[in-house]
């Protein structure tokens, strides 16, 4: 059973390989890559939020904090002081994971109501202190940010040449770096997940009570899922500041807080791929409701709340759970 469990898991990650591999055959101009690459960094950011609050049952409704310190930091150091970017986003994660574990270790102990107010005032706190220390971050009106390189080449003058029919230059560049940062994420993600430390997450968010009786450090676990989960948002967040070369105070906004976690639930708690699917939908569907102007964000409510009427496990678990049922039943009326 574990065996074809690890397989399902494996051929899940093959697939999205080949997804990412194949989507640029459908995409006609830089705005399809623009579009992909902000759903591939996006959709790496909530695998990491998933641990935390899929498997762990842990909520956080300030996680955009940690996406917008990745950003800035980068920012900052890049621009102001003259700092690399490879090695500006390894030290802006070790700088969150030492926030998160800071933070994490006194507000966990909270439940429910409770650690989803702390987890948003921790938000709250460092949108404040990026809007208002204009010295530093711009403040309201943002910030550029340097270009993105790796060993002195930049992404973004990646030069022009055709493969396979496919125009090959920076916005390609960046498509192909962003979905395989996201293949990484669900690698190491589903590694955790299948390893001691998944187990004992998944004993936390049936039962802490019982967890702790077992002999699983409770508190030591929701510290280290945090913190991993922080560090994902951080490192999403300095390649989402070097791609995107403007930043503003809105990435550690409450809202973004807010769309983070509905990737999560709409695509599926406690399923890494559902996630991706989550984010997937959130980033396209305004798109697609674009044409309806005034009313898109009516539309877009609507289409949430059925969706998470009809299928309150989430898209990807629900679509699983039906094929699964006809498999069985076709498998049934066979024999």
């Amino acid at each position: 059973m574990l065996k074809n469990f690890l397989q399902m898991r494996l051929k899940g990650l093959v697939v999205l390989a080949v997804i990412v591999l194949l989507l640029p055959l459908f995409f006609n101009n830089p705005f399809h890559y623009d579009l992909a690459t902000q759903i591939a960094i996006f959709a790496a950011t909530v695998v990491g939020l998933n641990l935390l609050v899929g498997f762990a049952g842990q909520i956080s409704l300030g996680h955009a904090g940690f996406f917008g310190v990745g950003a800035y930091f980068s920012a900052v150091m890049t621009g102001t002081y003259g700092w690399t970017p490879l090695p500006t986003m390894l030290v802006a994660a070790v700088v969150v994971a030492l926030l998160a574990w800071l933070v994490g270790r006194p507000i966990l102990k909270l439940k429910g109501h409770y650690l989803s107010m702390a987890t948003l005032a921790m938000g709250f706190i460092i949108a404040i202190i990026i809007n208002n220390e204009g010295w530093l971050t711009g403040g309201p009106d943002g910030m550029s940010v340097a270009p993105f390189s790796i060993f002195g080449w930049e992404l973004s003058s990646f030069n022009q040449y055709s493969l396979f029919g496919i125009e090959f230059g920076g916005d390609v560049a960046w498509y192909f770096f962003a979905g395989f940062l996201l293949l990484v994420a669900v690698w190491i993600a589903e590694n955790i997940i299948d390893s001691p430390i998944g187990r004992a997450l998944r004993s936390v968010h049936g039962s802490e009570i019982a967890a702790r009786v077992v002999g699983v450090d409770t508190s030591y676990y929701k510290s280290l899922v945090f913190v991993v989960s922080a560090v994902y948002a951080s490192l999403m967040g300095s390649i989402y500041a070097h791609f995107s070369g403007f930043i503003t105070p809105h990435l550690a906004s409450f809202e973004q807080s807010i769309v983070l976690i509905t990737m999560v639930v709409l695509g599926g708690m406690a399923s890494t791929f559902g996630v991706i699917l989550g984010a997937v939908v959130l980033k396209l569907l305004p798109q697609v409701l674009a044409d309806f102007q005034e009313l898109e964000m009516m539309m877009f409510g609507l289409i949430l709340m059925l969706t998470m009427i009809f299928m309150p496990k989430g898209l990807f678990p629900t679509l699983q759970n039906k094929l699964a049922e006809r498999k069985r039943k076709k498998s049934e009326e066979q024999a």
